[in-house]
């Protein structure tokens, strides 16, 4: 008799790993308590799917364990995941290492894994609730019991909960004697302190954001950083606010410098902002900027080095020096970040200690596996969190499969 299968979430990891069950020859059903699969797939890369990245930098992943995600990524590395979907028909173009569908179309990329899924076999049960998971691999669901040998818990994390990622996997996980590193949104915009963000709200500019906890330089990212209404966002905003929602939670002292003029140092933007002063002696302090800022920056940038009015051949050589250090390190307090419904993904989830890295199945419960987001892993920007879904769904899905053959 075929080893039963049952795969719980139907998103990036849970759709590979049920194509990696059937493979090795299980009969394979997916549970997915949302109308439709791949939901959250469809959105990444804002609908093109950054598949995966061809540059891995230090510290692109993050866990309680940071050895857990290296062990498990170099069992399915970036080679083996274009060579999976390219046996799927799915085409690929790259630019700056970032890898994506050849037809710029996420919803390409789910039609290639429900492809296979339906030539496999594979049942899809969507709009049912899984309830309970006993330990013997019985499932309570909405849909009634049902029995498995093996189960794989692929059912995300707590971000962007509008795809199906609602935080349900951790208590299905929890009541199986697992532990959960408590999850907080990563990937997210970070709302700030200062009452002026109204003001310079819409601006996008280059710079760099360093994130300082307690006073120590945490984390730093340089791109394109967006001014909201309510504090900071882009992409290096993305990259270092994990750390940031950690340090608020732990309600330790949390701020941001801004470096707004990033392709010079402090020294050459001092004498920079002197020798416009020989230059531009007569106009008002606030054109003194106009055409090195955003015109909407320029009068907060004032406020914040203390000057008022007046002509730029008033300005003192004190306050020359407290602009420029201001253009390059404005300092910003971090309040908190935006809710679960923003962010992309969650730092935190399973304690990875429980968790095989070889095979992804639970140390605590024989024949229960674990894929994807519900990890207490994440990575940054890129490709790397769907780079994870797919190795550690391969991995499950394979393991699953092969049951007490493995």
């Amino acid at each position: 008799m075929k080893q039963q299968v049952i795969v719980v979430g139907a998103g990036a990891s849970g759709l590979t790993a049920a194509v990696m069950a059937a493979r090795s020859g299980a009969s394979v059903t997916i549970i997915e308590h949302s109308k439709k699969p791949g939901k959250k797939l469809l959105a990444t890369g804002n609908g093109k799917c950054n598949l995966t990245n061809l540059v891995v930098p230090e510290g692109a992943y993050r866990s309680a364990q940071p050895e857990f995600p290296q062990t498990v990524l170099k069992k399915f590395p970036v080679d083996q995941t274009l060579s999976f979907f390219e046996n799927l028909g799915i085409m690929f173009t790259e630019r700056n290492g970032y890898v994506y569908p050849y037809s710029g179309q996420a919803v390409t990329v789910l039609n290639g894994l429900l492809f296979e899924l339906e030539r496999l076999g594979v049942s899809i049960i969507t709009e049912c609730e899984v309830k309970k998971i006993r330990s013997d691999l019985t499932l309570l669901t909405s849909d009634g019991k049902k029995r498995a040998d093996a189960v794989i818990l692929a059912a995300g994390s707590m971000a962007a909960p509008k795809t199906g990622s609602d935080g349900s996997g951790y208590e299905l996980a929890k009541a199986l004697g697992h532990h959960v590193v408590l999850p907080l949104p990563a990937l997210v915009q970070l709302r700030c302190q200062e009452k002026w963000y109204k003001q310079v709200s819409g601006v996008r500019t280059e710079g760099i954001v360093t994130l300082k906890i307690d006073g120590q330089k945490a984390a730093s990212d340089r791109g394109e950083l967006q001014f909201t209404d309510y504090g900071i966002s882009g992409i290096p905003v993305f990259q270092i606010s994990r750390f940031a929602a950690r340090a608020v939670h732990d309600k330790k002292k949390v701020e941001a410098e801004l470096d707004l003029l990033p392709v010079i140092s402090l020294t050459e933007t001092e004498e920079l902002l002197m020798e416009r002063k020989k230059r531009f002696g007569s106009r008002s302090v606030v054109d003194f900027l106009n055409g090195i800022m955003n015109l909407k920056l320029i009068p907060v940038l004032l406020q914040e080095s203390g000057i008022k009015s007046g002509t730029v051949k008033e300005l003192s050589q004190a306050q020359i020096k407290k602009l420029a250090n201001t253009l390059k390190e404005m300092k910003t307090v971090i309040t908190a970040t935006n809710n679960y419904e923003q962010a992309q993904v969650c730092s935190g989830g399973i304690n990875t200690r429980e968790i095989n890295p070889e095979t992804m199945e639970s140390k605590k419960i024989k024949g229960l596996y674990f894929a994807g987001e519900i990890l207490d892993v994440d990575g940054i920007c890129g490709g790397y969190n769907l780079q994870w879904a797919w190795t550690t769904g391969v991995l499950a899905g394979t393991h699953a499969g092969r049951g007490k053959n493995d």
